[in-house]
């Protein structure tokens, strides 16, 4: 084979190499003229090779048809410069030009690659608006805890009771009717506080009725008042009801599910008319009230049935706010438990600390009492348990089979999803129960620790 064949060849070779990279190669001989470019460089910049072979590179900068050169500076200061480009095209990227010497020194040309930052420059502002738009949702989310804690405690670290507090939060402004929808011990009551407290009515009276834990016989006089002589042994000159006594204020009308039918009909009134008229009186009284209710029933359902008035559930629904039930906010579990563990601790000054299995198994759980019997348990094990680890044995038998009813449920269908999280929660929790130790575990596991700790921190507050 011929030296001129080898030398064309490799030239070929060299020549399908430029062309071939996905960065843009720009070149140029020792006096900054254009000698060749890629077809990378013409995707990246925008500009066509005819726009720019056989130009001298000050004159590609004096015509804007790039902001700066690389190249200018790699002869200016003999050595390789890396500099941020632009072009006429509205491109970004990132040059680098390195110099090629030959044997007495001289530059013989300067070669310059260029990567596409016009992409990465998008993702950066988007990042950027992002971040803002994150900094400013936290800084909400932080400011509405802040406001929860110096009330009454409501764990708020899942999206959903987040969203119901915002919405509470705007709805407090404003004197509209709300009805609360919840199980049993979810903390409607906390939210009902937490709409007063963010009210302008949050310097008049907050007045609570329990419309089950009331008689039907005396649910009237109760929240209406009675005049005098109303009935065998009212007191003389009469009684003021919760309406009075809520006067310019907020009066909260717990399991509103359980009030008659006949008193049905006079809430019904208060609402429409602002005005309430005692038992045994005639006269109306004009009341200033705003109403929160809440309940634990499908009023819907019972309207269909006749149990509850069409129009009186009209006119309480007006921005109705449903709690989940703890079990559905999984998220709030831990970071509920480790709470009432503080409180309690703190009261009556003890240090207990929950074993990694009882936090499986309380996380497991599926409350069916929600927040108040979380609470409730917690409490149960800071004043009985001896030791200051508090460890399963310590769980009341029937959550324990409960949960392990419900892991090993054969015939229970559930997510793939679900199943694997399942998996891996009990690998990690088990395997820190057995070693005490996270570089341990993760290598009992397979998995680095940062790892582990990243699973395992995310299960807690899960």
């Amino acid at each position: 084979m011929s030296e001129h064949f080898k030398k064309n060849n490799s030239l070929n070779m060299l020549e399908a190499i430029i062309q071939t990279s996905y960065d843009g190669i720009f070149i140029t001989d020792g006096q900054a003229r254009v000698i060749e470019i890629n077809n990378s460089y013409e995707r990246i910049t925008g500009l066509k090779r005819e726009q720019v072979l056989g130009r001298m590179m000050v004159e590609l900068v004096q015509t804007g048809l790039i902001s700066q050169s690389a190249t200018l500076e790699v002869l200016k200061r003999r050595q390789p410069i890396t500099l941020n480009q632009t072009f006429n095209t509205g491109k970004s990227a990132l040059v680098t030009g390195t110099p090629f010497f030959d044997e007495d020194g001289t530059i013989q040309m300067v070669v310059t690659n260029v990567r596409d930052i016009t992409e990465l420059q998008i993702l950066k502002e988007q990042y950027n608006e992002s971040r803002t738009e994150n900094i400013q949702y936290k800084g909400l989310v932080e400011e509405l805890k802040k406001q929860i804690a110096t009330a009454d405690f409501i764990v708020a670290e899942d999206d959903e009771m987040l969203e119901l507090l915002l919405m509470a939060k705007r709805v407090a402004q404003v004197d509209t009717t709300v009805i609360i929808y919840g199980e049993t011990g979810t903390g409607k009551e906390l939210i009902s506080k937490y709409i007063y407290n963010n009210s302008l009515r949050s310097d008049k009276p907050f007045v609570k009725v329990n419309c089950g834990a009331i008689p039907d016989s005396l649910i009237e006089s109760e929240l209406f008042g009675y005049a005098e002589g109303a009935f065998t042994g009212a007191v003389k000159g009469g009684q003021i009801g919760m309406f009075e006594a809520a006067d310019h204020g907020t009066l909260f009308l717990d399991e509103i599910g359980e009030l008659p039918l006949t008193t049905q009909v006079k809430l019904l009134r208060v609402l429409q008319d602002g005005s309430i008229e005692k038992v045994g009186s005639h006269k109306m009284i004009q009341v200033d009230v705003r109403i929160i209710a809440a309940t634990n029933k499908n009023l819907e359902e019972m309207v269909r049935k006749g149990e509850f008035r069409a129009d009186l559930f009209y006119r309480l629904n007006v921005v109705p706010l449903r709690i989940l039930p703890l079990r559905n906010r999984r998220s709030s579990i831990i970071p509920t438990v480790e709470y009432f563990l503080n409180v309690f601790n703190e009261k009556y000054r003890m240090k207990k600390r929950l074993s990694q299995e009882v936090l499986r198994y309380l996380y497991d759980y599926q409350w069916p009492g929600n927040v108040r019997e979380l609470r409730n348990l917690i409490e149960r094990m800071v004043v009985t348990t001896y030791s200051d680890e508090i460890k399963s044995n310590d769980l009341p038998y029937q959550i324990i089979e409960a949960v392990d009813n419900h892991r090993y449920e054969p015939n229970k269908c559930m997510k793939l999803s679900e199943a694997i999280e399942r998996v891996e929660s009990e690998m990690i929790f088990q395997s820190f129960e057995r070693h005490k130790n996270v570089r341990a575990a993760a290598r009992e596991l397979g998995i680095s620790p940062s790892t582990f700790v990243r699973k395992r921190k995310r299960l807690l507050v899960k």
